[in-house]
């Protein structure tokens, strides 16, 4: 079963339409609106801006398990990324990403190792993990990775060939 076959739903609630992330490569990140890392949002969707037109799309998932730091409702949270970051990539419900009650999703890509070879729970907000269009999770970078960052466009770049 592909990854992104998980049932999750959107921010307003809907079933995400997986049938738009069919055959896409997609780079799943857990956000925040209150966290010293919230402006990676600018990185993220400059690369949605980049790369939609190639089967590519940003996944922002929001989580309030670090700190605290995405307390809104949904429709709160996505004023926020509208009005602050011109956010046009989709957005989930808030989930746990860690722990007993970690999202199916989430309890899967935590399976993947990052670069030095250590998998498990997430770090803190904004860790990415790039899913391939077949839904093999290719790459896990950390939360202080930046979304423009060399080794993270030259992922995504080798997953769109």
């Amino acid at each position: 079963m592909p990854l992104l076959d998980t049932p999750i739903a959107t921010l307003d609630g809907a079933p995400l339409d997986r049938d738009a992330l069919a055959g896409k490569t997609v780079l799943v990140v857990n956000v925040a609106s209150k966290c010293g890392l919230t402006p990676q949002y600018t990185g993220l969707e400059q690369l949605q801006e980049r790369y939609a037109g190639r089967g590519f799309t940003v996944l922002g998932v929001p989580c309030n398990q670090f700190g605290g730091q995405e307390p809104g409702t949904p429709a709160e949270i996505a004023t926020f990324c509208s009005a602050t970051y011109g956010v046009s990539f989709p957005l989930t419900e808030k989930v746990d990403v860690n722990g007993a009650g970690r999202h199916p999703l989430y309890a899967e890509l935590t399976t993947t190792p990052d670069d030095d070879g250590t998998a498990g729970d997430v770090q803190w907000n904004f860790e990415k993990f790039l899913v391939g269009p077949d839904g093999t999770v290719l790459h896990r970078f950390r939360p202080r990775t930046e979304p423009t960052s060399p080794e993270v466009v030259a992922a995504i770049e080798a997953a769109l060939r």
